[in-house]
């Protein structure tokens, strides 16, 4: 993996990211630990590391910037990373993010447990991880609820909506910008489309975008 080093150190630099030689090193060692246990835990289709690297790890590292635009970087903020597989992007926003305190919630137990054992081997004090459906989890307090790939944006908002605190955000990870489930969100939920915005993601040639909801008034 210390091939990936440079690579690394110059997406996080075209990213406008500030990661520190610990954080860098964290990203590394969790590439490493997928590859490791990608059999036990069934984590990712992807096999080749320099894949791994960009297709999920950069490609989380992509939303970071934005978020921390809405989210001041410098506070205590509580996140939940939904249908989260095996902690992307909530293990690479903990990283980054050491004031929120980040949740991955998955309804498979093996993705959960790799988790858990990740926030161990990384020393991630802020990363947590629980297993059950999104639709069960109970609270009202979440600053930010992202999703990757995760489900419809309708089914995204009236299955995570009421974890999100009063004044607090939505935010999908797509890789297109969906018309059609901008009018079934706003058709069948309590939720509306706010912004989006367009992600760049380092090496990778693919539209990827992130999709900002707000509650209705």
């Amino acid at each position: 993996m210390s091939s990936f080093v440079g690579r690394l150190s110059q997406a996080v630099e075209k990213m406008g990211l500030v990661l520190d030689d610990g954080q860098k090193q964290d990203v590394l060692l969790y590439l490493e630990l997928i590859q490791k246990w990608n059999k036990t835990y069934n984590i990712t289709a992807i096999k080749d590391a320099e894949q791994i690297l960009i297709q999920h790890l950069f490609d989380s590292l992509s939303v970071v910037l934005p978020l921390q635009q809405r989210l001041d970087p410098n506070k205590e903020a509580i996140v939940l990373d939904v249908g989260s597989g095996g902690g992307l992007p909530g293990v690479i926003i903990a990283i980054c993010c050491p004031n929120w305190t980040v949740t991955c919630i998955d309804a498979v137990e093996k993705k959960t447990s790799f988790i858990t054992m990740v926030s161990g081997r990384l020393g991630l004090k802020n990363l947590r991880s629980k297993h059950c459906r999104i639709e069960d989890y109970i609270s009202n307090e979440a600053d930010l609820v992202i999703s990757r790939a995760f489900a419809s944006l309708s089914d995204f908002a009236n299955w995570a909506g009421h974890t999100v605190c009063s004044d607090g955000h939505l935010a999908a990870m797509k890789g297109h910008y969906y018309d059609d489930e901008v009018k079934e969100l706003e058709s069948t939920s309590d939720w509306q489309l706010e912004s989006w915005q367009a992600l760049e993601v380092v090496d990778m040639n693919a539209e990827r975008c992130l999709i900002w909801l707000s509650r209705k008034d």
